[in-house]
């Protein structure tokens, strides 16, 4: 296949000639971005999915199905199935069909890349809309959900009773800690970075705060940290606030934090044991709180182009970035060898078309 169009790397954008099957055979650069032309970005890796197309993660195979279809047509190509807060016999049962959905992949589905647990070892004052089930941090039962399908991101609350050494034992066992769900200071904050936390689960969202007195994790990760994820729908999160993240933040990167709203009319959906309402552009619980999004990866592009990114910046942001959080060499940027997961956007930057591995959706 070879198409000619506005080619996005992790670095630049140019008008020219990109030739694939499963990967990317050649690219050759021909001119200046074109106005008129149709816009070919990396296809997007989400970090944080709960569900799509009316599916939850924590619901059957059928309904993770449902989810992957859902992603891959808006645009995502690789993602993280996210879990919520649950007793670990329900927490088991769901790796189990995630598993089972890993082994068994279809051609029309997004790839599932892992498993990102968010939750249960949270703060009980920091649930946001996690259910009311967090629990102390118990690393057994983490390496137990990991023996099933593997465990690639766990958010979790430094005062669950993690211990620096429980982040050793997680990086030993090639899992990423996130803070977040927390109502930590700084200062408890900072010890857990330098031990190797290595990024913030949504961003300002569901943690301290910032206040010049008391800088909160919001403060620490401004701070210090070198990535962070960020829900780009522009409720949870102001411009502005979006804005400064990103020149404190060398790698942060964008992630939907999707419901099974995502893709479906306004009404009530699923949000593990939840139920959410889904009205205009967001998701809530019944008392008016935030609980995910609706959001898909190609919106979550053009709010950042919107936000005056340039093009190779946000696709950094959507790609990139998480490939890298992940160590997959082989997709995340367009480059020769890479696999052929690509967003074709038209001039507006709406998605018109999705290639997975070359193939087209």
């Amino acid at each position: 296949m070879k198409l000619k169009a506005n080619i996005v790397t992790h670095s630049e954008s140019y008008f020219g000639e990109i030739e694939f099957d499963k990967r990317i055979t050649s690219m050759t650069k021909i001119d200046h971005p074109q106005q008129n032309a149709d816009w070919i970005y990396p296809g997007a890796i989400d970090l944080h999915v709960h569900g799509g197309g009316g599916g939850d993660f924590m619901q059957d195979e059928s309904q993770i199905r449902t989810i992957l279809r859902t992603h891959l047509k808006r645009g995502t190509t690789g993602l993280l199935a996210t879990t919520v807060t649950d007793s670990q016999e329900q927490l088991e049962k769901t790796f189990q069909h995630i598993a089972h959905v890993i082994k068994n992949q279809k051609n029309d589905e997004a790839k599932i890349l892992g498993i990102h647990l968010e939750g249960p070892f949270i703060d009980p004052h920091k649930l946001g809309a996690q259910p009311d089930l967090a629990r102390s941090f118990n690393l057994n039962e983490i390496l137990k959900l990991h023996q099933i399908t593997p465990l690639k991101v766990i958010t979790v609350a430094p005062e669950s009773g993690l211990s620096l050494q429980d982040i050793s034992e997680l990086q030993k066992n090639h899992i990423m800690v996130q803070l977040g769900h927390s109502n930590a200071s700084y200062e408890e904050v900072l010890p857990f970075i330098k031990a190797g936390a290595k990024s913030f689960t949504h961003l300002y969202n569901a943690m301290s705060g910032l206040h010049h007195r008391k800088p909160g994790m919001v403060g620490a990760a401004l701070a210090h940290a070198d990535f962070a994820e960020l829900i780009p729908d522009l409720l949870h999160v102001h411009p502005g606030a979006i804005k400064v993240a990103l020149r404190s933040i060398p790698h942060l990167y964008f992630v939907t934090d999707s419901t099974s709203a995502t893709g479906m009319p306004d009404g009530d959906y699923q949000l593990g044991t939840y139920q959410v309402h889904k009205c205009q552009n967001g998701v809530r619980l019944k008392d008016g709180t935030l609980a995910g999004s609706c959001l898909s990866m190609s919106e979550a592009l053009k709010n950042a182009l919107d936000l005056d990114l340039l093009p190779h910046e946000a696709a950094s942001k959507i790609a990139m970035i998480p490939a890298r959080l992940l160590a997959l060499r082989d997709r995340g940027d367009l480059a020769v060898d890479k696999r052929a997961d690509l967003m074709i956007l038209n001039s507006q930057h709406k998605l018109i078309q999705v290639y997975l591995e070359g193939s087209k959706v």
